[in-house]
């Protein structure tokens, strides 16, 4: 008999975990994200359960626990002989685990350390953790970890997310009517749920207040005043994650720094730069904005199926025109007709970034359209043609090689060939019949190639200043003055202000046909505003742990990239494009603003990028499958730029408005933009450039008005 007690005490201890584990015990918390102002943006999380004090967990919850679960927890020692007794006897009849009878130590041992099975050998597993626990714990301590761990349902795991899912109410607001439901639904959560269940909760109430007084924790007039009060009918809603790619965004970079127990179950808090409120009504503006579009598609679709038949012969097929050094463009035939049904299932997405210039805090991120249809960052992991929102690092590459805003470039007719290894630019190419001469020679050489690039209007205007080549994005110039300074140089400028993605050096470049992610145009835009400083993106603020401890802190860094004076040039040149350029509709927004508009080749992207004083923003319209854009007659101009700025306008209402800070150096002059010369006293259409010291023009105009 003792050999077999012997054995079967063996079995019961074998793999008994230790107690000295709750010494250390964290449970499964939910980790907190919030905003730059600690408004609460989602919770990652297993578990919703928050850690509070004992002392702040008010008397009547105690009590109504103690009531319903374990009237005697102040005397026992972990266990109650007479309901093991009962227990067991119940159990003999039955002939299996059947009856509890657990004290709360007991409910501890078993959801803390054991499985919720039902055998006589886990019971006794359950006895023995216990009277351990009973051993090194105090009551207090024991019944704070009960209370902070327990079950309530609807997802809320101890008092103080109960008092939340069920009351909307902080733990110390709880009435006892309230704390009597909470310790009602313990035994059985789905059961005695005031949602669905109310008579049995109403019950089940009752039992609870009943006992409490029966016990002596409240009087009679408490129980009778208690019973009277309603139930909660409706659920509070559980924090749904906002901004989604922002949240998704931080998740990818947290997560594999501090691993997933901790990021999911470790309490954290994380306190970000989004500010929620510019980010909730730039998500409705983009949202409401695009559905627009989406009807202007299908109404074109529907006006080309329709005039279908008679317009059959002018409409066959369309041709893409790429750039010859392009090496991701491929040139391809569509059916008109095709084309429109091709595009007419999906939707145009979009994506929209903010960030501030002086320290790199994302202050708004909205990756498409519809988290919940697909979680594709178009901020962060779409690599698009930025079309010419490229422009200003060419004319920044020609402000640091000798040119000024004045200073006279070609906008007109030109043509490249290839030697086999290099595109060059016919000498003389300004005629066609100049152009037909030249080519002659190779007519029939397969190997011989020639590229004629040309203006969106498809027109030219001669010679213009700087200044204007950019307001109007003429391909012209940019593909002239990539010729002259060379792409290498252009591609280092891009690099210096923020582009981190690989470029190849072509001649299109300025025509935006190297891919880019809209993370990294905001980055170089947002350098050439702030002085030519360069800062870091970042979304991340710092992080606490469940203690307070400070995890980690972001310390904004910061590089000069370009002088404050060649900084300043770039972006009075941008001022231009909004305020007499393609992106006159941004005036709209009131205040100093630097931009450029861009449409890829195709109609696949079209794009606005702007800077204010304190902020630079991208916004972005396109397909996810890289169709054309149904329309030609959009551009980035005339699609983005009017959502742009309401959102602008939305995030900077309480911002004050100021204008860029004009550096040393820097002198302004009145010009003739004709002639790029100094203007006569009878010029009368003056213009008032910006120039560094010495390097504004010496003589004067030559025509006289």
């Amino acid at each position: 008999m003792i050999i077999c007690a012997a054995a079967g005490m063996r079995v019961v201890l074998a793999g008994l975990p230790s107690i000295d584990l709750l010494e250390d015990y964290t449970p499964s918390l939910s980790t907190k994200v919030f905003d730059k102002d600690n408004q609460l943006i989602a919770e990652f999380t297993v578990e919703r359960r928050a850690l509070i004090p004992l002392d702040q967990i008010p008397k009547n919850m105690q009590n109504a626990v103690l009531a319903m679960e374990d009237d005697d927890f102040y005397n026992h020692w972990g266990i109650s002989p007479l309901g093991i007794i009962r227990a067991a006897l119940s159990d003999l009849r039955y002939g299996r685990a059947k009856q509890g009878a657990s004290t709360i130590t007991q409910q501890l041992s078993k959801n803390l350390f054991l499985s919720p099975e039902k055998k006589i050998i886990r019971k006794l597993r359950e006895i023995i953790i216990s009277m351990q626990i009973e051993s090194q714990f105090s009551k207090k301590e024991i019944l704070q970890l009960y209370l902070n761990q327990i079950y309530f349902g609807e997802g809320a795991y101890g008092v103080q997310e109960a008092s939340k899912r069920y009351f909307s109410k902080r733990i110390d607001q709880l009435t006892l009517a309230d704390c009597a439901l909470l310790a009602a639904m313990i035994a059985a959560p789905t059961r005695f749920t005031p949602f669905g269940h109310a008579d049995r909760a109403q019950t089940r109430r009752a039992a609870v207040l009943y006992r409490m007084k029966d016990v002596g924790y409240i009087t009679r007039e408490e129980y009778e005043a208690a019973r009277k009060e309603p139930l909660p009918l409706e659920k509070t809603p559980i924090v749904q994650t906002k901004a989604p790619y922002f949240v998704e965004y931080v998740r990818r970079q947290l997560e594999p720094k501090y691993g997933v127990d901790t990021l999911w179950k470790g309490g954290l808090k994380i306190y970000t730069t989004l500010d929620l409120n510019a980010q909730l009504a730039a998500e409705e503006i983009m949202s409401r904005s695009l559905e627009k579009l989406d009807e202007s598609v299908q109404q074109e679709i529907a006006e080309k199926i329709k005039n279908s038949v008679s317009g059959a012969e002018t409409c066959k097929k369309v041709v893409s025109a790429c750039a010859p050094d392009d090496p991701d463009c491929v040139e391809k035939t569509v059916d008109c007709s095709s084309a429109a049904v091709s595009t007419s299932s999906f939707k145009l997405q979009g994506a929209f970034l903010a960030m501030d210039i002086k320290t790199g805090a994302l202050r708004m991120m909205i990756g498409g359209r519809d988290y919940s249809e697909t979680q594709f960052n178009r901020t962060t992991q779409a690599l698009r043609q930025p079309g010419s929102t490229f422009k200003p690092f060419v004319w920044m590459s020609a402000l640091m090689n000798g040119y000024t805003a004045a200073s006279l470039v070609n906008d007109s007719p030109m043509t490249f060939y290839f030697d086999g290894r290099n595109w060059r630019l016919f000498d003389d190419s300004s005629g066609m019949f100049a152009m037909d001469l030249a080519t002659q020679a190779f007519t029939g050489d397969k190997e011989f190639k020639i590229w004629v690039p040309g203006n969106y209007d498809g027109k030219v205007m001669g010679q213009i200043t700087l200044r204007r080549g950019l307001e109007l994005s003429r391909n012209l110039v940019s593909i002239y003055l990539i010729d002259k300074l060379g792409p290498t140089v252009v591609v280092a400028t891009a690099r210096r202000a923020g582009i981190g993605h690989k470029m190849a050096p072509v001649l299109s470049l300025g025509l935006g046909t190297n891919a880019v992610t809209m993370l990294d145009m905001v980055n170089a835009f947002a350098t050439f505003a702030n002085s030519g400083i360069k800062v870091e993106p970042y979304a991340i603020d710092r992080v606490l742990d469940n203690t307070g401890k400070v995890l980690e802190q972001n310390i904004p860094t910061e590089s000069e990239q370009f002088s404050p004076q060649q900084a300043f040039l770039i972006t009075n040149l941008m001022r231009g494009v909004v305020e007499q350029g393609t992106a006159m509709g941004a005036r709209a927004l009131g205040r100093p603003l630097a931009g450029k508009t861009g449409t890829s080749q195709d109609h696949r992207d079209l794009w606005f990028i702007g800077s204010t004083p304190d902020m630079t923003a991208a916004g972005w319209v396109g397909y996810d499958d890289f169709s054309s854009i149904e329309s030609k007659d959009w551009t980035g101009g005339g699609t983005v730029v009017p959502w742009w700025t309401e959102i602008m306008q939305t995030a900077l209402k309480d911002t004050p408005v100021r204008d860029f800070t004009v550096p040393d150096g820097i002198t302004f002059v009145q010009i003739d933009p004709r002639t790029g010369k100094l203007a006569l006293p009878t010029t009368r259409r003056k213009f008032l450039e910006a120039f560094i010291k010495g390097t504004e023009p010496r003589s004067f105009s030559e025509i006289d008005d």
